[in-house]
C-alpha cells in the first residue's frame, strides 16, 4: 500500500527547516534507537516523530545531517548498507542507493562510515542544530566529533562555536499540518471510530475490561494501522474516574459506565477519541445527568475552535458548561463566577480540555507566544475532550452520583472558517449510543 504523504512533502519540509537555519549552519538528527524489551527481544521498533516528519525513513541506526548550500548535496543519510545475510533473517534494507532514489536524499553513506565523515561536514560550521539531551549516548558522540575539530584548530580547522536545540525550528512546522497530513490523520480517526463502536456493540456480553481492548487492537489491525497510539484505557465503574487507567483487567458490570480512550498509529500520525457508555446499553438517571454535562460542554469547546480564538478559549468554553452543570446538579454550590474563580470544579475535572496532535499523541507546539496564549490557526490539530469525574470515596457529595466518570474526546483540526471533526463517526449523544448498543 502506498503511503499517503508524498516523497515531495518530505523535501519540501527539510528545505523549509533549512530556510530558517542561519547561514552556515548544520543540523544532525539521528534515527529513534532500537529498545531492549526482554533479552535478546527488541520492541517493536517506531520511529523517531522528527526524523520520520523529515525524511519518512523506517530504519534505526540512522542519522540525517542537512547542510544549506552544501555543493554536492544538502540532505545526506547516514544509514545502514544492504546485506543480504542479514536481510535473510531481519528484512529487506534500503541502503545508500535507495535512500536516494526512493526518500529524495541528495546524498547517502554508510551508517559505519559515520565517525570519518560527519567532522568534516561539521567543520567550518558556525552553528550546530541539534535536539540536545534526548539521546545520551548520541550527544557523546557529537562532543567527541567536536572534539576531534578542535584538536585541529593549530592546522586552520574551525570548530562550531554554537549549539541549538532544533526543536524550536522544526516543532514550529510540525505544528502546522498539510493537506495529506490532515487525510492520513482522518484515516486514523475513521479506524479508530470504528474500533469505538465495536468496542460499544460488544459490551453488552459482558466479560472484562480487556475484552474490549481486544476489539479495538483487531480493528486496528485489520485495518492497516499495526499500533495503538497510546496504551488503551478501558476503565468500567469506578477505574473510569483514573485518568490513565490501562491496567484493563476488572469485569463489566450491569449498571456501570465504561469510559475507553483510545486510538490507533497510522503512517505515525496518532487519532485520539474518549467515548463513554453503559455496559446495559441504558444511562441510569445520575449517569444521563452528568453526561448530558459533559457532551453539552464539548459541544461549547469546539464552537470555540476557530482561528479568531486563542488556545484557551475552548477550555473556558468548557469549564463554564462543567461548572454550571455542577451547580444545577447540586454538587456544587453558589454562583457561576465565583466557582470558576475558587475553581470549585477541581475535584470533578482536573485537567485541560485538549491537547496538540499529531505524529505524537501529545504533538509538539508551544501553547503560549511569551506570555500570551497562541492564537489558533488553520492546519493546527487538536483535541476537545472535557469530562467529569466522581470520585468513589468522595463524601461531599451524594452516594448515588460517586464512582461514575465521564469522558468525551474528539480530534479537531483549525480551518479557515472554524474547525473540522475528524472522528465525529462515533456516536456520542445518548439516543445514538443506545441505539447502537441495541443494535
Amino acid at each position: 500500500m502506498a503511503a499517503m504523504i508524498p516523497v515531495k512533502e518530505f523535501s519540501d519540509r527539510r528545505r523549509r527547516l533549512m530556510e530558517r537555519m542561519t547561514p552556515d549552519s548544520i543540523a544532525i538528527l539521528p534515527a529513534a534507537p532500537e529498545r531492549v524489551r526482554n533479552r535478546d527481544v527488541l520492541h517493536p521498533f517506531r520511529q523517531d516523530s522528527d526524523f520520520h516528519y523529515l525524511t519518512g525513513f523506517g530504519e534505526p541506526e540512522a542519522v540525517l545531517v542537512l547542510i544549506p548550500g552544501r555543493e554536492h548535496g544538502e540532505s545526506v543519510l547516514f544509514c545502514r548498507e544492504r546485506n543480504p545475510e542479514k536481510e535473510l533473517w531481519d528484512g529487506f534494507l534500503v541502503g545508500q542507493e535507495g535512500a536516494i532514489e526512493n526518500y529524495g536524499l541528495d546524498d547517502a553513506f554508510p551508517i559505519s562510515d559515520i565517525d570519518d565523515i560527519l567532522p568534516g561536514m561539521i567543520e567550518g560550521r558556525s552553528r550546530v542544530y541539534y535536539p540536545l539531551g534526548k539521546d545520551h549516548d548520541f550527544d557523546a558522540r557529537v562532543m567527541d566529533w567536536v572534539k576531534l575539530i578542535r584538536s585541529k584548530v593549530r592546522t586552520g580547522a574551525h570548530p562550531p562555536g554554537e549549539f541549538v536545540a532544533l526543536e524550536h525550528l522544526l516543532h514550529d512546522l510540525r505544528l502546522y499540518k498539510s493537506a495529506a497530513e490532515i487525510k492520513v490523520m482522518a484515516k486514523a480517526g475513521k479506524i479508530s471510530s470504528e474500533a469505538h463502536k465495536r468496542a460499544m456493540k460488544r459490551a453488552r456480553q459482558g466479560g472484562y475490561e480487556y475484552n474490549l481492548e481486544a476489539e479495538l487492537i483487531h480493528t486496528f489491525m485489520e485495518n492497516g494501522a499495526r499500533s495503538t497510539a497510546y496504551p488503551s484505557i478501558v476503565g468500567s465503574g469506578a477505574n473510569g474516574c483514573i485518568l490513565h487507567y490501562i491496567e484493563n483487567s476488572a469485569p463489566l458490570k450491569e449498571g456501570d459506565l465504561v469510559l475507553i480512550d483510545a486510538g490507533c498509529e497510522y503512517e505515525c500520525y496518532a487519532s485520539d477519541i474518549t467515548r463513554t457508555f453503559p455496559v446495559s446499553g441504558k444511562f441510569s438517571p445520575e449517569q444521563k445527568a452528568l453526561y448530558e454535562v459533559v457532551l453539552a460542554a464539548q459541544y461549547a469547546a469546539i464552537d470555540a475552535v476557530h482561528p479568531d480564538n486563542h488556545w484557551d478559549h475552548p477550555h473556558q468554553a468548557a469549564l463554564r458548561v462543567l461548572t454550571q452543570g455542577l451547580i444545577d446538579l447540586g454538587l456544587l454550590k453558589g454562583t457561576l463566577e465565583d466557582a470558576l474563580e475558587q475553581q470549585a470544579y477541581r475535584p470533578f475535572f482536573m485537567h485541560r480540555t485538549g491537547h496538540w496532535l499529531g505524529m505524537d499523541v501529545h504533538d509538539v507546539g508551544d501553547y503560549k507566544i511569551g506570555d500570551a496564549w497562541r492564537q489558533l490557526e488553520p492546519g493546527m490539530a487538536l483535541t476537545v475532550e472535557p469530562g467529569l469525574y466522581i470520585a468513589p470515596d468522595n463524601m461531599d457529595v451524594d452516594e448515588k452520583w460517586r464512582g461514575i466518570g465521564i469522558r468525551i474526546e474528539d480530534d479537531v483540526v483549525v480551518t479557515k472558517e472554524g474547525c473540522r471533526v475528524l472522528t465525529d463517526e462515533v456516536p456520542k449523544t445518548i439516543p445514538d449510543i443506545e441505539a447502537l448498543m441495541a443494535s
